[in-house]
């Protein structure tokens, strides 16, 4: 079992981690609807580009090509034989860039939703949720991945059935939910909910958060509602690059570099170890990001008002938890670090 990242977290104040992929590998010509885990194979150049990106311009850790690498969602394309094998190859590219770098840098095995309504709701098993997370996490252990990076689940369910899989593999996790349904997750989970969840597993991950969602001012919100519940393991913020808008034919998003460098330090102030970002994240938003962290001291835990003042408006009036008139007040006689 790797602990680099335990390592590095017993030695930072923050720690930056990658920005986009899918928006990344489009701009490299991914056509959408194909499976970018097969590009591991037939296009390895390009996957280690895309995780030179984020060593380049100054992640500590980067998550591999790896997000739909499991037997549910790769059925769809007739290869759900291949989860552990497409996993392990996205890990093995990404240890390549890694040991090149010149520094510690984290290799983070990307594991996304099943794609799947477990039950009882829907027809997945635990079991059965089980046994996928289990093979993808084994292959992207034997690709060299240091931890393994669970992200944009909105279940519970889920959640615990990965981490059940990965104590299975033996690997160390960091999982994150996606908040964008006014401030809960799709299946309703708030940021209180998801601390109680984490902080009640056999398993817990060496930090948690949220990333993706709506826009980065939603996820610092929920990120001070982490911080809210006093819980000392590190928290992860991975916000999208400003609001996505359809331009040309194409989704963009309008979040600015300056934009970004701003919600970096936000994230930090807010409480958030782990910073990065999600989609429309580019190489010069990371760039921006890292410049900011380096050079911009630490600050007061924002209010809400600060956080749209700099960010944009909420999408939503509520974080979901009810309490968000007295939040501020509460929140800024906490902070971590």
């Amino acid at each position: 079992m790797s602990d680099a990242l335990s390592k590095m977290l017993a030695t930072r104040d923050w720690i930056m981690a990658d920005g986009a992929t899918g928006t990344n590998l489009f701009n490299m010509g991914l056509e959408s609807g194909d499976a970018p885990e097969f590009w591991n194979e037939t296009h390895p150049d390009r996957i280690k580009k895309l995780y030179s990106f984020a060593v380049d311009n100054g992640s500590d850790l980067f998550l591999t090509n790896s997000f739909g690498g499991n037997a549910s969602r790769l059925k769809l394309h007739n290869a759900g034989h291949r989860a552990r094998e497409l996993s392990r190859i996205s890990a093995e590219l990404g240890r390549e860039v890694a040991d090149a770098a010149g520094r510690p840098v984290i290799v983070a095995g990307s594991v996304g939703p099943t794609g799947e309504i477990m039950e009882p709701v829907g027809a997945l098993s635990h079991a059965a949720a089980v046994e996928m997370f289990h093979e993808q996490a084994e292959g992207l252990k034997e690709g060299g991945a240091d931890v393994l990076w669970l992200e944009t689940i909105s279940a519970p369910e889920e959640y615990r059935a990965a981490a059940e899989a990965f104590a299975l593999a033996d690997m160390p996790w960091c999982g994150t939910m996606s908040f964008d349904t006014a401030g809960r997750t799709m299946m309703g989970v708030t940021s209180q909910d998801m601390v109680q969840l984490v902080e009640s597993l056999p398993n817990p991950p060496l930090a948690y958060g949220a990333n993706c969602g709506t826009g980065a001012s939603d996820l610092l919100r929920t990120v001070l509602g982490f911080a809210a519940q006093g819980v000392e393991r590190p928290i992860i913020a991975k916000g999208n690059a400003g609001i996505p808008k359809y331009v040309d034919g194409h989704i963009h998003y309008d979040g600015t570099p300056a934009l970004m460098g701003d919600y970096a330090v936000m994230a930090r102030d807010c409480g958030a170890t782990i910073i990065g970002g999600c989609c429309g994240t580019m190489p010069e938003h990371l760039a921006s990001m890292k410049e900011a962290l380096e050079t911009r001291p630490r600050g007061p835990r924002p209010t809400l008002d600060q956080i749209t003042a700099a960010l944009g408006p909420f999408s939503s009036a509520s974080d979901g938890t009810g309490d968000d008139a007295a939040a501020p007040a509460r929140r800024s006689r906490r902070r971590r670090g």
